[in-house]
């Protein structure tokens, strides 16, 4: 029995290993009745932990939406469109653009009018993508039906989650995005701090507190209270923001493009005053009246001490201030603008608080001087360049290739390059004082702008700059996707090594790997050339097949044996173009369904074939279309993508 059991255990684990059928998304249909006509057809999307499905409305040249289709029945008509949850919107770094998706629970509505008093039902389908940290799946169809009573609506033909479950799912997802937030907002705090409009009031509060402490236990509670008003005023601010606009008005924010023009618009203006163009400053009388209030002593006092500092140094401040709370707002979350105002506030509370309770520590600060306006110039260049990026968001939503690549790349490195000219001291700006020489700190600072610069500009030459990757537009919106000055066949390629391209391949972009899509075309040049056959079941949607290929496949030790010793045959499983006629067959997945589109031969392809159906999916095979290795799927670790490739190719070699 002890040996039967192992066997079985074993047989369960060999199974289990090979099992890569993934069905990451449930659906259930429902009905919801409106009045006596009309109905709402509820498609829920249950989706498993750590995977997404995408939303539909996607941008061009992104992720495929989810889509419905419901057959037309002279029992009913469709009213408007398909409406669906607020989701999340990401700034996806491979597709360079805003995204929405969905994560635990998406639920989709369909408002229909009847036509009839009889019972019906209603035929729908549902084409979606979804996507986890490793892998996408191809696009997938799934049958929705719906029976509508005339006088009852039919019940919900599935339960799914507790409301409550599902939002605790979806705290804890959010939860990393908003640390994300916070703590970039902590460390903008701390650079405010070191603006000269921050920096100097340190000595006041400290002298403020010396007169107003009768002991240092009374100091400290009154530093602790001043900590915390300083606190309470910009997470009210962020309050503000997010209750005015709402999570709905929020998420919008960030995919449209008036808001990103305006953004750019707004950045300018923060960046040319800290330049030293101009000062942003608030009515001078609110700071008179403020520091009326503040001499009137105690815990009201000291509030105002602490709202006469938000307003003083609101020059140097209001435009960081601003951008944070834009970038948290632009992420969709209602608690984003609250959350960057907390962690900005505890970077600009603690070090006042302490100041304020240990005077003492006073002597062990540097002077004010002129370094303080080089942090205020140094934070200028950096909204200048940010600035671009929303301009960039906004070409590509509207497709209209102004700031392709090259451009944006150009416009950056003349940015940078200015700032580590600045920081040399080769350029002079309105309130910088004389410079007799260079300090270390500056020196260090300006070595690495300038490095930064030099590491972008190969970016002109196709480089995927993957340190900056979530900024320029992606490399296919450029002027020449394989770099300024190259084209397939020019000299700074690799074409001429291949000669005359054979029948059905190409050269895959930007590192001109021979490459072919239709697989009996790449099969019989693979046999022509005697070289082992590469699958790549990718997709153009699919984030981590570009994480690959820019990542991996573009290593020195990864390209040669791609370009040399295997013929690549690339599949793409979300190719949306119709198979010709001939082509057309019935899908052996879902029995009475036909296959019209490309994609959807592939995928179902890699599916019986190789019992897989995540991308990205290579598989290394002979001319017999055996395996000589393992597939394998996302692999980040190239050391480990090399051997894997060794070993193929060198058992195809035996």
């Amino acid at each position: 029995m002890k040996k039967i059991f192992s066997l079985l255990s074993l047989l369960l684990l060999f199974t289990a290993s090979f099992a890569q059928i993934h069905e990451p998304v449930k659906w259930s249909t429902s009905v919801e009745k409106i009045s006596e006509t009309e109905f709402n057809l509820v498609a829920t999307a249950t989706i498993e932990t750590n995977w997404h499905l995408y939303s539909q409305n996607v941008p061009e040249d992104g992720p495929i939406p989810t889509n419905f289709v419901f057959e037309p029945s002279d029992s009913y008509e469709i009213v408007g469109e398909v409406s669906e949850e607020e989701g999340h919107t990401v700034d996806d770094p491979i597709f360079n653009m805003k995204i929405k998706y969905f994560e635990i629970k998406a639920v989709f509505k369909q408002k229909i009018k009847l036509l009839t008093e009889e019972s019906f039902k209603v035929a729908g389908e549902v084409e979606f993508m979804v996507c986890d940290d490793a892998s996408c799946l191809p696009p997938t169809f799934v049958d929705l039906n719906f029976s509508i009573d005339g006088k009852k609506p039919a019940v919900a033909s599935n339960k799914i989650e507790k409301n409550e479950d599902v939002k605790s799912k979806k705290k804890k997802s959010s939860d990393k995005s908003l640390l994300t937030i916070f703590i970039i907002a902590f460390f903008s705090g701390f650079a405010a701090l070191l603006t000269p409009c921050v920096f100097p009031m340190i000595p006041m509060t400290v002298s403020f507190f010396t007169k107003q402490s009768k002991s240092k236990a009374a100091g400290i509670k009154n530093a602790i209270i001043y900590g915390i008003s300083i606190v309470i005023i910009y997470v009210v601010l962020g309050l503000l923001v997010s209750v005015i606009f709402g999570a709905d008005a929020l998420n919008a924010l960030s995919t449209n493009v008036w808001f990103n023009i305006i953004f750019f618009l707004l950045l300018i203006i923060f960046a040319v005053s800290f330049l030293g163009a101009f000062e942003i400053t608030l009515p001078s009388s609110w700071g008179t009246k403020v520091d009326a209030q503040a001499d009137r002593g105690g815990m009201i006092g000291i509030f105002f001490m602490a709202l006469a500092l938000a307003i003083v140094s609101f020059s140097c401040t209001g435009p960081i201030v601003g951008t944070l709370l834009v970038e948290a707002a632009a992420g969709g979350s209602q608690i984003g603008p609250i959350v960057g105002m907390l962690g900005f506030s505890l970077a600009l509370a603690i070090p006042f608080a302490l100041f304020a309770a240990f005077p003492g520590w006073l002597n062990s600060l540097p002077k004010s001087g002129g370094w303080l306006n080089t942090v205020k110039v140094v934070l200028g260049f950096l909204e200048l360049a940010l600035a671009f990026k929303f301009l960039s968001n906004a070409d590509l939503v509207l497709q209209l290739h102004w700031l392709e690549r090259e451009v944006f790349l150009a416009i950056w490195i003349a940015i940078f390059g200015a700032l580590a000219f600045y920081l040399f001291g080769k350029i002079q700006l309105p309130h910088d004082s004389p410079i007799t020489h260079i300090s270390v700190g500056r020196l260090s600072l300006g070595l690495v702008v300038l490095s930064f610069t030099i590491y972008m500009i190969p970016g002109l030459w196709g480089a995927p700059l993957n340190l900056i990757s979530a900024f320029p537009p992606a490399q296919h919106y450029s002027e020449s996707p394989y770099g300024v000055g190259f084209t397939k066949l020019g000299s700074g390629g690799s074409a001429d090594n291949h000669g005359d391209l054979p029948e059905g391949a190409h050269l895959m972009a930007p590192h001109n790997i021979l490459a072919f899509n239709d697989y009996d075309l790449g099969l019989a040049y693979a046999k022509k050339v005697n070289k082992p056959v590469m699958i790549d079941f990718t997709g153009h949607a699919c984030v981590n097949c570009r994480k690959m290929e820019q990542n991996v496949w573009a290593k020195d030790k990864v390209l040669p044996i791609l370009k040399n010793d295997v013929v690549l045959i690339s599949l793409y499983v979300d190719d949306k173009r119709k198979l010709k006629d001939g082509e057309v067959i019935e899908s052996k997945l879902r029995p009475g369904k036909k296959l019209k589109y490309i994609g959807q031969k592939w995928s179902e392809f890699q599916t019986i074939k190789y019992k897989a159906n995540a991308q990205p999916f290579y598989v290394l095979m002979d001319h017999n279309e055996e395996n000589l290795i393992d597939p394998v799927a996302y692999t980040p670790d190239v050391d480990e993508y090399y051997n894997w490739l060794k070993d193929g190719v060198s058992n195809f070699q035996k």
